[in-house]
């Protein structure tokens, strides 16, 4: 499903060379759930990133689902990233002056989804994370979990094979934590999405297939 050879990135001033990610190589299954673990700064979430290819590496191959995406044109990844990836961030990143719905329909409205199919999917996604009865709320009108749910939902609506996670449950307490977390579980084993999820959390990880750990930008055993 994804697999990563050789992957560096390095980030460059004037004077100086900053190497977040040393020589990568890495395959992850179909239908696997991993965790990425690491101490802050080790390289966890620009491996994230090229992961879901939103940076693109200093050297080295990207591949999902068989195809290279490293010399893509940027428009061709956004496409590719729309119709195959699912995001879900730390900080939820919800648009505070769109309803949930709305909110949830955004990805679909690149794909040119008319607004019957939009409401569709975006029903059936919020009703997934249990959340349609709040369907017409914003934001500030959900608690923390009820706003990782909807990001769950945005995340998931559009069908993708692969969901990228990073930090999940980071801003919510071991409840509601747990909650999210038993979502993204539901998610892999019921329908099968691969889940690559950035945690500092231990009790989290261990719920998952496996364990990726980084150390100052490489692969540790």
């Amino acid at each position: 499903m994804i697999e990563l050879k050789n992957l560096s990135k390095s980030y460059y001033t004037d004077v100086l060379e900053t190497v977040a990610l040393n020589d990568i190589s890495l395959k992850i299954g179909k239908g696997e759930f991993v965790s990425i673990m690491g101490p802050s700064g080790c390289g966890k979430s620009t491996l994230l990133n090229m992961i879901g290819l939103l940076d693109s590496p200093t050297r080295g191959h990207v591949s999902i689902k068989g195809v290279n995406l490293e010399n893509q044109k940027e428009n061709d990844l956004a496409k590719f990233r729309n119709e195959n990836l699912g995001f879900i961030f730390q900080s939820f990143h919800l648009i505070s002056d769109l309803s949930v719905i709305d909110n949830v329909e955004l990805p679909l409205l690149y794909r040119g989804e008319s607004a019957k199919e939009r409401k569709r999917l975006s029903e059936e996604a919020l009703e997934k994370v249990g959340l349609l009865n709040r369907k017409n709320h914003y934001p500030n009108q959900l608690s923390g979990g009820q706003r990782q749910r909807v990001a769950i939902a945005r995340a998931i609506v559009g069908k993708p094979a692969v969901v990228m996670a990073d930090e999940p449950t980071g801003n919510l307490d071991s409840v509601l934590g747990n909650e999210v977390m038993q979502l993204l579980l539901d998610l892999n084993e019921q329908e099968k999405v691969t889940v690559v999820m950035v945690t500092h959390d231990e009790s989290m990880a261990r719920k998952t297939h496996r364990v990726i750990r980084l150390y100052d930008g490489s692969l540790v055993n």
